[in-house]
């Protein structure tokens, strides 16, 4: 008798050992390291304050004297990769303060992305870019 309960308690252990891999892998996969966890608080930021500045109506003003229209800007600015909000939150934080240059400088970055992602056929903002 006391072998059979040995046999039984390897036996279960073993199917224990084997029924837990997969679970332990499946937990493993769904981890999300610190690093990637604050790229995407920090693209999420940098979106952020770029909405922020297209909210704006003197912006939005200047966009439709540019004949784009600001939905089509919104829809753009959440299409870009997380490289391409860094840099443009970037290009925002080195302008200068004030009304005009500021509005300037961030019309024309946008202009610019729009314009390059137009070219590469990513969009179809402009149509005289075909």
């Amino acid at each position: 008798m006391p072998y059979l309960r040995r046999y039984v308690a390897m036996l279960l252990i073993a199917v224990m050992a084997l029924v837990s891999l997969p679970v332990a892998a499946a937990q493993t996969a769904g981890l999300v390291s610190t690093q990637s966890a604050l790229q995407a608080d920090s693209a999420a930021s940098d979106r952020e304050r770029i909405n922020d500045v297209l909210a704006r109506a003197d912006v939005q003003e200047q966009l439709l004297a540019q004949g784009v229209s600001v939905d089509q800007v919104q829809d753009r600015v959440a299409s870009l990769s997380d490289a391409e909000t860094r840099q443009m939150a970037d290009q925002l934080d080195q302008m200068p303060a004030g009304a005009g240059g500021g509005v300037i400088g961030a019309l024309f970055a946008v202009f610019i992305i729009l314009l390059v992602t137009d070219i590469l056929g990513l969009t179809n903002v402009f149509p005289f870019t075909r």
